[in-house]
C-alpha cells in the first residue's frame, strides 16, 4: 500500500489565518506524493499489548530534492525519490496491516506521521536478565567492575541468595503493627556465604576482607579501597568502595562486615566463563530498565524517585509502557543527523535496521533545585517507590534520558509536563 503527500499544492489556511501543513490525500492505487527532502530513515514505535504501530518517516526539510513516494508494505518500507532508492525490510517477527493506516499527517522538523495496525503479534520481549535471578546458590562468581573490568569479589560461593525488603519496608510497620515497632533495633545483614539482593543492590558478608575500623584507608579482599568518613559507622556516614583501579564508586560498607555493591557497578559472572564488557550507557540503562520492569510487575508501583547515595532526588520517573519494540533505521546518510534513539549501534553505512526492547517513561529532572515541589509531593507519596544509585550514575541516567529525548523528532519529546524518554533493554 503506497502513501505520501503531494508538496506542490497550495498551502491550506486554518480558521485564524495561519498556514496550516498540506493536504494529505489519499490518490488512486493508494500512492501520495512526499515533499522535498524526504529521506529513507524511519521510527517505528511498536506497543505488543495493542499490536500497534506509530511509524515516523524522517524528513531533512533544508535539503532540496524531487518529491518522494514512499510505500508501506506488510515486511518492509520502501521510499523513491530523485531516481534513488530505499528500501528496509522490517525485522522478523514484525508484520504490518497496510491496509490499516491511519491519521497521515506532515509534521515540519519531524517528517511523516501514520499509524497501522500489526497483522499478529510481534515476538515477546526476551528479558533474559533478572537481578533477583542473577544469583544461585552452590555456584562460584566473580565480581568485576563495570567501568574497567577490574575483579572486585574473586571466586565467591553462597550458600544462601536472599532477596531483601524494600528499603522503605519500615515506613510500613506502623500500618502492619498495632504495638511499638519490633524491627526498630534489628538490622538485615548477611552472614559468612550469604548474600542479600535488594532493589539495586547486593549485600555481601566481608568478614574476609581487610576493613580496619582504625584506618582511613583501607582494601577489600581484592584491594579495593574503602574511604571510611570515622571510625564509627554511622548511617549517614556510609563509607565509599572505590575500584583501585578507575576509582570509580563501587559500592559502600553498611556495617563493618557487610559491603553494598550496587548492581549498576559491578558485572557478575560465573567462574566458567570470561568477562566481556558492555558499554556503560547500554549497561547502565539496561539496568534500571530491569530495576523498572521488576518493581512494577511486583508491587504494581510505575512511579520512582531515583535518588543518589547522598539523599539527594535526582530524577522523577513515571514509567509508562513497557510492552515497547522500537524499530530503527537510518536510511541515507543525508538523514542521520536529525534524530536516532540507537546512537553509534546503527551508521548510514551498515544498512540495518535496529530493533530494541524498551521502557517508554516519562521524567522530570530534579537536579540544581528543579522542580522542587513536585519532587517533595512524590517524597511524601507512598505509592512512589525509591531507587538508591551512586550519585554519579544519577547524573549519567539523567545524561541519557536527556539524550534519548533529543533523540525523539520534537512532536514526541513531552507529555503534559514531563519529558519522554526511552530506556533501552
Amino acid at each position: 500500500m503506497w502513501f505520501g503527500a503531494d508538496s506542490t499544492i497550495p498551502r491550506r489556511r486554518s480558521r485564524d489565518g495561519r498556514a496550516a501543513a498540506p493536504r494529505l490525500r489519499r490518490r488512486e492505487g493508494g500512492r501520495f506524493l512526499c515533499g522535498a527532502g524526504m529521506a529513507g530513515a524511519f521510527l517505528m514505535e511498536i506497543r505488543r499489548e495493542t499490536q500497534s504501530a506509530l511509524l515516523v518517516i524522517r524528513v531533512a526539510a533544508e535539503l532540496p530534492s524531487a518529491p518522494a513516494e514512499v510505500s508501506v508494505c506488510a515486511d518492509s518500507l520502501e521510499v523513491r525519490s530523485g531516481g534513488s532508492c530505499h528500501a528496509a525490510a522490517l525485522p522478523a517477527g514484525v508484520s504490518l496491516a497496510p491496509s490499516s493506516c491511519r491519521g497521515l499527517r506532515h509534521l515540519r522538523g519531524d517528517g511523516l506521521h501514520l499509524r497501522v495496525r500489526l497483522r499478529r503479534p510481534p515476538p515477546a520481549a526476551d528479558v533474559v536478565f533478572a537481578l533477583r535471578e542473577s544469583l544461585k546458590p552452590n555456584k562460584n562468581y566473580i565480581f568485576y567492575c563495570q567501568s574497567c573490568g577490574d575483579i572486585v569479589v574473586s571466586d565467591r560461593k553462597f550458600l544462601r541468595v536472599l532477596p531483601l525488603p524494600s528499603e522503605n519496608w519500615s515506613d510500613l510497620v506502623e500500618e502492619w503493627c498495632c504495638h511499638p515497632d519490633p524491627f526498630a533495633r534489628r538490622t538485615l545483614h548477611p552472614q559468612h556465604g550469604d548474600c542479600f539482593v535488594g532493589d539495586t543492590f547486593f549485600l555481601l558478608n566481608s568478614t574476609n576482607e581487610s576493613h580496619l575500623p582504625e584506618s582511613s584507608v583501607c582494601c577489600s579482599e581484592d584491594g579495593h579501597h574503602v574511604l571510611q568518613s570515622g571510625s564509627n559507622l554511622k548511617s549517614k556516614e556510609n563509607t565509599r568502595v572505590i575500584c583501585k583501579r578507575c576509582k570509580v564508586m563501587l559500592g559502600e560498607t553498611v556495617s563493618s562486615g557487610t559491603i553494598k555493591y550496587y548492581v549498576t557497578e559491578v558485572i557478575i559472572q560465573s567462574d566458567e566463563g570470561s568477562f566481556s564488557p558492555t558499554p556503560r550507557s547500554q549497561f547502565v540503562q539496561s539496568i534500571v530498565a530491569q530495576c523498572l520492569l521488576e518493581l512494577s510487575s511486583a508491587k504494581s508501583t510505575f512511579r520512582f524517585t531515583i535518588k543518589g547515595d547522598n539523599g539527594k532526588t535526582y530524577i522523577l520517573i513515571w514509567l509508562l509502557n513497557s510492552d515497547t519494540l522500537l524499530v530503527e533505521s537510518l536510511g541515507s546518510s543525508s538523514s542521520h543527523h536529525d534524530f536516532t534513539l540507537f546512537g553509534d549501534t546503527l551508521t548510514p553505512s551498515s544498512g540495518r535496521v535496529g530493533t530494541w526492547n524498551a521502557l517508554k517513561v516519562l521524567y522530570q529532572p530534579c537536579t540544581q533545585c528543579r522542580n522542587k515541589e513536585l519532587a517533595d509531593a512524590w517524597e511524601a507519596d507512598l505509592g512512589v517507590h525509591p531507587l538508591k544509585f551512586p550519585s554519579e550514575t544519577c547524573l549519567e541516567l539523567l545524561l541519557i534520558l536527556g539524550l534519548s529525548t533529543t533523540s525523539l523528532p520534537p512532536s514526541l519529546r513531552c507529555m503534559n509536563s514531563f519529558q519522554v524518554a526511552f530506556l533501552k533493554m
